[in-house]
């Protein structure tokens, strides 16, 4: 990694249903539109190969058509959801596209099954031809999870990491930099992000990512019917939130009540992601309900605050960063251990610094949350962001909040500390083989029957 991991990169506002084959495909397409500006007039033509893990679940993840979105120009952040899902249907009709800079272009996204080696399993290249069919410009990428996407062939950048004033690659060096200074986790993070963009801007994005997070959980309480795709999966968020309303309103609420709504809220969130709504990655969008389910349950349940939640986000990103730049947050590279596995030990750590524990309980916190997620494999069913992602959300948000209850009763010390979690979760990730991995080629993806 050549740069701070920060806020502004684990928190993306973006469109469901995955980061990696959907934020990412979209951001990549417009890049390399953006970067094709000379060849306007000649062009008549831009193909999109999407290969390994992009192809094999590329439909029920709405890659093909992400792509296309980002072949228009569209950002994940501002595109309209249903502008974009309205795109195959507009292709076909008007026969080609506007791209931005280049004209009505042929459009056209083709799979390949196979895996691009030796880089990350998510590739996708994209040609650009002219009338005859001679090739103008041509690049590949890699989605490489969580939205973030890289360039074959891009020069590598200077490590920026040690002119940061806390600098630490890993959770030894944020322990060590915490006790040093008397700072918490986040301020450590507070101040890493302050000297990349000035401070009233992180604090304005941190508003704007927990509203949006709030308004993704408000849009999956209210909506209803059947989930796209072909599984006939009914949303339940809805019928959750009205069973535990009139349960308090007879006075007769669940002795699990708080973790009733945690799981609630990810649930939620879970199913807006699964219908291509406007989520909030975090770290990923297949592990977007853990974060946003367990900063409400603090608020409420514990009265959080606005500032402390740029506390528990802060604490989140800097797990969050430390997971990404030694092991993975992709579940084509490492299964869903570095999705809801990273999500949970993100909120846990986030929960646990909000409710007053010490770096050394943050830590714990942390590293409980991702070690009961070691293994976890990505088999989703039908190549869709359902069966068993929006349950999984749920499990991870309690799995968070009992992982920061645990850390908070002891005093920091542990035997597994987070760095050996996460060089676990890499080298697990390393042994598995592919098809437990976003590939819908093993595990609940083939033993359950599609319906």
């Amino acid at each position: 990694m050549t740069q701070l991991i920060g806020v502004f990169d684990l928190f993306r506002i973006g469109l469901g249903p995955s980061s990696s084959h959907t934020v990412g495909p979209m951001r990549a397409a417009r890049q390399f539109v953006l970067g094709a500006a000379a060849h306007a007039g000649a062009a008549a033509r831009v193909v999109a190969t999407l290969y390994g893990s992009l192809a094999w679940t590329g439909r029920g993840h709405a890659t093909d058509v992400a792509v296309l979105a980002g072949l228009a120009g569209l950002e994940p952040a501002t595109a309209d959801p249903d502008a974009v899902h309205a795109l195959p249907a507009r292709l076909a009709a008007e026969r080609g596209m506007l791209v931005p800079g280049l004209g009505r272009l042929a459009a056209e996204v083709m799979f390949d099954f196979e895996r691009l080696e030796p880089g990350h399993p998510n590739a996708l290249r994209f040609r650009l031809e002219d009338a005859g069919g001679t090739v103008l410009r041509e690049e590949l990428w890699y989605s490489v999870g969580g939205g973030f996407v890289e360039r074959a062939g891009a020069p590598p950048g200077a490590d920026a990491l040690a002119s940061l004033p806390y600098p630490f690659a890993n959770a030894g060096e944020m322990l060590a930099a915490s006790a040093a200074t008397g700072r918490s986790i986040a301020q450590l993070q507070f101040a890493n992000e302050c000297a990349v963009r000035p401070a009233g801007e992180v604090r304005a994005y941190i508003a704007q990512i927990t509203a949006a997070m709030e308004a993704c959980i408000e849009r999956g309480l209210s909506g209803e019917g059947e989930l796209p795709g072909g599984l006939h999966v009914r949303r339940r968020a809805h019928r959750l939130a009205a069973r535990l309303a009139e349960r308090r309103a007879r006075n007769l609420p669940s002795p699990t009540e708080a973790t009733d709504h945690a799981s609630l809220w990810a649930i939620a969130v879970n199913e807006e992601n699964a219908v291509g709504g406007r989520v909030v990655t975090a770290p990923t969008n297949g592990a977007a309900g853990v974060v946003p389910a367990v900063l409400r349950y603090w608020r409420h349940y514990h009265g959080g605050s606005a500032e402390g939640a740029e506390d528990f986000l802060l604490t989140a990103t800097a797990i969050g960063a430390l997971a990404k730049r030694n092991a993975s947050i992709s579940g084509a590279e490492v299964g869903c251990q570095g999705e809801v596995g990273v999500a949970c030990a993100m909120a846990a750590a986030g929960l646990a610094a909000v409710l007053g524990g010490s770096a050394p309980q943050v830590e714990n916190a942390a590293e409980i949350g991702l070690e009961h997620h070691l293994g976890m494999t990505c088999d989703p069913i039908g190549g869709l962001v359902q069966i068993p992602c929006i349950e999984r959300n749920a499990m991870g948000a309690v799995k968070a909040i009992n992982a920061a209850s645990l850390a908070l009763s002891g005093d920091g010390a542990h035997h597994v500390s987070l760095d050996d979690a996460i060089a676990t979760m890499r080298q697990t990730g390393l042994d598995m083989r592919s098809e437990y991995k976003e590939t819908s080629k093993a595990g609940l993806a083939v033993h359950v029957t599609e319906c």
